[in-house]
């Protein structure tokens, strides 16, 4: 693993936009612009290290899967969160009949210089982004700038082919909606959501489009509509299940959802089973079932413990997004137990190339290993503020 620099291609900016894109620059607080999408540098792996990464992505989401079938076996909703009984046992009936529900996709976020093993940071698991910029950007940067090159990417094709083999658990004779939610002002939402609808239609699926606050509730009928009063019978939503299941329509999600079996009226991709693998909680119970793992950094639910006099720790909410929330404590500082939950897991300072910490954003479609994405950032905590940079193999 090397950082190279590059010259950026003439009118990159139109470029990326054009390839869907459209948010290739960040406004900092003082209102000023710089590039996310950041192509003055480059990573290079050999293929040794993506095949090892591969086989180290795929472990890890095996042994996520075996820790959310021990949560629901354990009844141990509660270190997640979920204290409601109701959603509780929609998340249990989710997972049990998780054969009959579609799920998508995923981001493992890793710790890796390429000197030592691979370490999981988190698990974004329910709605992950940066999709596009992985999927598409940077395999058409590398054609033009390496011909003949390599890269770990094989998204868009895994994508079509998820789609393609989910199509039978749909409810036929209506299209499959896309939605997100018309409060994203970056796009970055938008985009993901159209271009997941542009990989279901080339698997051949009907779609369509809706925001999730046109989203309306058909009384009469006891079921949700679009805004032309058709019933929406499935649809994708980037929006975390953890707002479905506690805004003012929770009730009437939790009342209609299909969890497979035909037994409700809407099927939301992805599926209620995903709240246990997009809860920070679950770095702690891997922790707990597999000690001592080369890929899992020691993480805690009840407070730092030994890590506050040895390693140092993070703080992480347990539904925090993009760092929101996530505090880093240096070795010997006294320990904070934090009011609200959160999983406190060993400090692992993310890995500096020329004065940038990286992180690995490595994807999972289905349960394959299927592609790789690079963020970068100023400081220790991957924010908003992160840059995003290509790779290749070489």
């Amino acid at each position: 693993m090397e950082r190279r620099t590059i010259e950026p291609r003439p009118g990159w900016q139109q470029t990326v936009e054009e390839q869907g894109l459209i948010y290739p620059l960040t406004r900092y607080p003082d209102g000023s612009l710089h590039p996310y999408w950041d192509e003055s540098a480059h990573y290079v792996f050999t293929l040794e290290e993506v095949e090892a990464l591969e086989e180290v992505v795929e472990e890890l989401h095996r042994m996520c899967l075996e820790a959310a079938d021990h949560i629901v076996a354990a009844d141990r909703f509660a270190d997640l969160g979920i204290t409601d009984p109701r959603i509780a046992r929609a998340v249990a009936e989710a997972w049990h009949r998780r054969a009959e529900l579609p799920s998508l996709y995923g981001r493992f976020d890793l710790h890796y210089d390429g000197t030592g093993p691979a370490k999981l940071l988190e698990y974004n698991a329910d709605t992950p982004t940066s999709l596009v910029e992985a999927a598409s950007p940077q395999w058409f940067w590398m054609e033009e700038r390496f011909p003949g090159a390599d890269q770990w990417n094989s998204l868009h094709e895994r994508l079509v082919d998820a789609w393609r083999e989910q199509a039978a658990l749909l409810p036929p004779g209506s299209p499959l909606y896309f939605a997100h939610s018309s409060a994203d002002e970056l796009g970055e939402d938008l985009m993901t959501v159209a271009y997941l609808k542009e990989t279901a239609e080339q698997a051949g699926l009907d779609t369509d489009w809706i925001s999730m606050e046109e989203i309306g509730w058909d009384r009469l009928s006891g079921r949700f509509v679009d805004n032309k009063l058709r019933f929406i019978r499935s649809i994708f939503k980037l929006y975390p299940w953890e707002w479905l299941t506690t805004d003012r329509f929770a009730g009437h999600v939790l009342d209609t959802l299909d969890n497979g079996g035909g037994t409700g009226s809407t099927l939301w991709i992805e599926p209620a089973w995903k709240m246990l693998l997009s809860n920070k909680a679950l770095l702690a119970i891997l922790w707990e079932l597999h000690p001592g793992h080369p890929n899992l950094l020691p993480a805690h639910l009840d407070g730092p413990r030994d890590l506050a006099g040895t390693t140092g720790y993070v703080a992480k909410p347990l539904l925090g997004r993009e760092g929101a929330g996530v505090t880093l404590h240096e070795p010997g500082a006294a320990p904070v137990v934090r009011d609200e939950p959160c999983c406190y897991q060993q400090l692992a300072p993310l890995p500096a190339f020329d004065g940038n910490h990286v992180v690995l954003g490595a994807w999972v479609v289905g349960n394959e290993a299927a592609g790789l994405g690079i963020r970068e950032s100023s400081g220790l905590v991957t924010d908003e503020y992160a840059r995003f940079l290509p790779h290749v193999i070489l």
